[in-house]
């Protein structure tokens, strides 16, 4: 018995260690966890507004700003866009048409602030540019004309109210001397189409015609919508002046041109920049060559990187450069400047990184001084030769 036990004890064991076998399963090799992948950066698009006249007599200036405006968003957005730590930001342009008018303005206004746009390049006009201040104060969105000269528009205080061409004061002053020391001119008449942007040109001009000893032999006054200038043209001829000083938009003076013309007044007619546009050259025909003018800023034929502008806009938009699309452009720039400054953008961080801008742009340098004025602005003269605008001089 003993033995038959010895003999058993050995089987039962090797039992025990097979079934304890059989009952553990074997564990698979630990499969290795995939690298994270890096989160994408977050994509924001922000809205830009941009108001001027698309429509009516001037509306191709407007879309010269719009173009402008818009070559400038295209090319942030084409480059990545803005980067802000994880957040890449890309920009829409908010379009409006305020068609010159100044009630038109500030419906174009509101629709841009209702609209969500963080900041607008715009007005056109003085007349519209200085309504529509007051709604872009009010909702605390910074407005930056590109073309707008009336120098009220910077005076009401507003905290959010920019441009970046030089205004009329020193414009109007450079057109009066211009008359005096460039052409010689001993008598002016004076003619403005009664607009914030024309009338407020034209008291310059006869300010400092006045000071510079030139006599005003005549003041008219006509609309922005008119054609006919044959009764005002036919009093001016009467006095005989020098010069023809007319405060008002290319398409109006345009016609004025041919009427001088017809009329035999041989005098030269000397206008702002709201007449210095190769528009003026196609509406005034064989009487354009009579134009000396001004522009509210450099020629772009003067700026270092112009004849690229020039060639990439007409390459975009089949269209010439008119006066302003450089300033809308440098606009915008200045706008994702100042986001970029404030790493927010919102529209009280935009506005309050603003007056530090110190932005090297396509038309200059831009700062602003305490009224949001442009330091430094210059104003080009230019003149028609054989159909086209020949640049003079620039003063700053």
């Amino acid at each position: 018995m003993r033995n038959s036990m010895f003999k058993v004890a050995p089987l039962a064991i090797a039992a025990v260690v097979a079934l304890a076998a059989c009952g553990k399963k074997e564990e698979a090799p630990a499969a290795k966890a995939a690298p994270a992948k890096a989160a994408e950066p977050a994509v924001v698009v922000i809205k830009i507004g941009h108001v001027a006249p698309l429509t009516g007599g001037i509306a191709h200036l407007g879309k010269d700003n719009e173009n402008g405006a818009r070559m400038a968003i295209e090319e942030i957005n084409a480059a990545g866009g803005l980067k802000i730590g994880d957040t890449t930001y890309k920009f829409d342009l908010v379009p409006e048409d305020d068609k010159a008018d100044p009630k038109e303005g500030t419906i174009a206004a509101q629709k841009i602030v209702d609209s969500g746009a963080v900041a607008v390049v715009g007005h056109l006009n003085s007349g519209t540019s200085i309504p529509a201040s007051k709604i872009y104060a009010d909702a605390n969105v910074a407005q930056i004309s590109p073309s707008a000269t009336n120098p009220k528009l910077t005076e009401q205080g507003f905290k959010t109210t920019f441009r970046v061409v030089a205004n009329d004061n020193q414009q109007g002053g450079v057109l009066a001397n211009y008359a005096a020391d460039q052409l010689k001119a001993k008598t002016i008449a004076i003619i403005d189409d009664r607009t914030a942007y024309g009338q407020g040109l034209a008291d310059v001009v006869e300010r400092v015609a006045k000071e510079k000893g030139v006599k005003v032999v005549a003041r008219e006054f006509t609309n922005d919508k008119a054609t006919d200038f044959n009764a005002i043209l036919t009093k001016v001829r009467g006095s005989k002046p020098d010069v023809v000083m007319y405060g008002g938009m290319d398409a109006t003076a345009g016609p004025m041109a041919k009427q001088m013309k017809q009329l035999g007044i041989k005098s030269t007619l000397l206008a702002g920049d709201g007449v210095c546009s190769p528009e003026f050259i196609k509406l005034a025909g064989d009487a354009a060559g009579i134009l000396h003018c001004s522009m509210a800023g450099e020629a772009v034929e003067k700026m270092p990187k112009g004849a690229d502008f020039v060639a990439n806009f007409k390459k975009r938009f089949n269209a010439d450069v008119q006066v302003y699309s450089p300033y809308s452009y440098d606009a915008v720039y200045v706008i994702a400047d100042a986001i970029k400054r404030a790493g927010k953008t919102d529209r009280a961080s935009i506005t309050a990184a603003m007056p530090a801008t110190n932005y090297p742009g396509l038309t200059g340098q831009i700062a602003f001084d305490e009224k949001g004025d442009i330091k430094g602005g210059a104003i080009s003269m230019f003149k028609v030769v054989d159909g086209k605008m020949q640049y003079v001089s620039t003063v700053r």
